[in-house]
């Protein structure tokens, strides 16, 4: 689907949404609609068109797309220009949308000083990022393809004695070397007892023998995201540890197999807590089973207790059950999949049964 595509369902999106004009101004969304990944855009939307806005610094770049939409120089501060400028950019426009989980109070306030009415708009553009289209599901299939190199390597180079921070760097190395854009996330590297931390931040510790180390990684490329996380065994685990990668284990292979379109996200995180809950580990798994990856490494549908989104064929989502003993260690084992009518395809190949890395 082209960018004019997008504009023209989004726009088509406004009246329903009680909006006659709408401020686009999350940076991700701004990609997703125009492809424009500068640091200073905006777009006012309408049914039947939109005006790009942006600084000297991104004009040049910019003219790429007036192939689709108006492009125009504004001032660095891109929402008074907007509001400046409305009745021009949405002739007839009176009811002017924004989005509330992006715009600050005091960049709200200059819509309030230009004598808008700003009206606080949700998820109109985030819902139309759930279905992935063919070219998108190509970008994440080629950011996924990287990540198993990863693993091969870090396993390969040992683990034992090394740093929590050095095989965390390691990581980001090996997806530069791979062609990676940069990291989705911040690589975690937990080991003994801070794998009872679902993000905990790497440290300049020691990674002993006869424990569980956590690596949760993933990389951006072609702007688009992946995510995958592997525990891996330093030897001969003590019985706790080794009982919690097994029911982990089987939790995730329960939902890999039992998730597929049809159902919400709700449901797709019970077939997976259930499996931990009856093991009489509830407490020991609290967040939730997966989320949607795409331009944005956290994005919608939600697969947790709340998850209202009924899955469709096409949607990106991870798997990613953990057990979490405090002051022992943990395990989390995830996979990014494609889903499907028929279930998920999954697109992180490394393998999940328990590896012994020293």
């Amino acid at each position: 689907m082209s960018f004019a595509d997008r504009l023209a369902r989004l726009g088509a999106s406004l009246d329903p949404a009680g909006v006659d004009a709408m401020l686009v101004t999350d940076p991700v969304n701004l990609r997703y609609l125009c492809g424009y990944d500068g640091s200073n855009g905006l777009l006012v939307v309408r049914p039947g068109g939109a005006v790009f806005l942006t600084d000297f610094r991104y004009l040049e770049g910019a003219r790429a797309m007036e192939d689709f939409l108006d492009v125009r120089q504004a001032t660095v501060d891109l929402v008074k220009a907007a509001a400046a400028g409305i009745g021009e950019f949405a002739p007839g426009a009176e009811r002017i949308g924004f989005e509330s989980a992006n715009m600050t109070v005091a960049r709200h306030g200059l819509l309030d000083e230009a004598g808008i009415q700003g009206i606080p708009v949700t998820d109109l553009c985030e819902n139309l990022r759930l279905i992935k289209e063919d070219d998108e599901l190509d970008a994440i299939r080629r950011s996924a393809a990287l990540i198993k190199p990863v693993y091969e390597a870090i396993a390969a180079e040992g683990l034992v004695g090394r740093t929590e921070r050095d095989v965390a760097w390691r990581v980001r190395e090996l997806f530069h070397q791979g062609g990676a854009e940069g990291l989705s996330f911040d690589t975690i590297v937990a080991s003994g007892d801070a794998g009872a931390q679902p993000h905990a931040t790497p440290r300049d510790v020691e990674i002993v023998p006869n424990t569980l180390v956590t690596i949760d990684l993933g990389c951006i490329l072609g702007g688009y995201c992946s995510d995958c996380t592997r525990t891996f065994a330093t030897g001969d685990l003590p019985d706790e540890l080794a009982e919690a990668y097994t029911l982990c284990l089987t939790a995730q292979l329960a939902g890999m197999a039992g998730i597929r379109a049809g159902i919400t996200g709700a449901e797709a995180d019970a077939i997976v807590r259930g499996v931990i809950e009856a093991a009489g580990h509830g407490d020991h798994f609290q967040h939730g089973t997966g989320h949607g990856v795409g331009l944005d490494i956290h994005e919608g549908p939600r697969l947790g207790k709340t998850g209202t989104a009924t899955l469709q064929p096409g949607m990106i989502v991870t798997v990613e059950p953990g057990v979490y003993l405090p002051g022992v260690g943990g395990v989390r084992i995830e996979d990014l999949a494609i889903v499907t009518a028929g279930g998920l395809h999954r697109l992180t190949g490394y393998p999940k049964e328990l590896i012994v890395c020293g």
